[in-house]
């Protein structure tokens, strides 16, 4: 099946921002009143057709993006030319993650975004069930500024563990690296959302 055709996990953006009063650009804590006025939207998600919804900006995909912290800092990685969106390669990005696909065993939205971000984790760095760590929403990122962005919408979590636990599981789409807090900003060039978070996020600023 071609990725086009993938069902994936949308929402209205006319439901999601509450006509725009909600809309935001960059990263969102999920400390702020917005978060879950926002969030609580994603229990009127629809699924469609992957290939349908990447030139359709009426609606946003929900994305699980997360960053993985360990003892030797944030893993750091480089999207390479044979991964699937080629609007990205080239850049370094501190969010893994995927497309959300619809549960059907899962009536609870929260939980399925939670194990479709368990999913892309062990699919991408080989991050096992049983070694995961205490994964959480830290908050949601936004970019409506360009053309990826604007059909996008992150769901950021934040994961620890223990560094000799993950590795890059295809070595022709992805490799990564450690990078100490501190020295993150200084990664270049960096995608939009993980640039936007690291600008924004606490989590960088500590």
């Amino acid at each position: 099946m071609s990725k086009f055709d993938e069902q994936i996990i949308v929402v209205a953006r006319k439901t999601l921002f509450n006509d725009e009063k909600n809309q935001f650009n960059g990263f969102l804590d999920m400390n702020e009143q917005s978060f879950a006025e926002i969030q609580s939207t994603f229990n009127d998600y629809e699924v469609k057709r992957r290939g349908d919804m990447e030139e359709d900006p009426s609606y946003k995909q929900l994305i699980s993006y997360a960053i993985v912290e360990s003892e030797r800092g944030i893993l750091v990685y480089e999207r390479l030319s044979g991964g699937g969106e080629g609007r990205l390669h080239g850049l370094f990005s501190i969010g893994v993650g995927g497309h959300m696909n619809d549960i059907v065993s899962m009536d609870n939205i929260n939980e399925m975004m939670h194990e479709n971000c368990v999913r892309e984790l062990n699919e991408e760095i080989g991050l096992e069930r049983n070694t995961e760590g205490e994964l959480s929403v830290i908050g949601l990122i936004n970019d409506d500024d360009n053309e990826v962005g604007r059909v996008h919408l992150g769901v950021v979590f934040k994961i620890r563990v223990d560094s000799s636990e993950v590795f890059p599981r295809e070595s022709d789409t992805i490799k990564f690296d450690w990078v100490d807090h501190k020295s993150v900003s200084e990664v270049q060039p960096m995608e939009s959302w993980s640039e936007l978070i690291v600008k924004e996020s606490q989590l960088f600023h500590q």
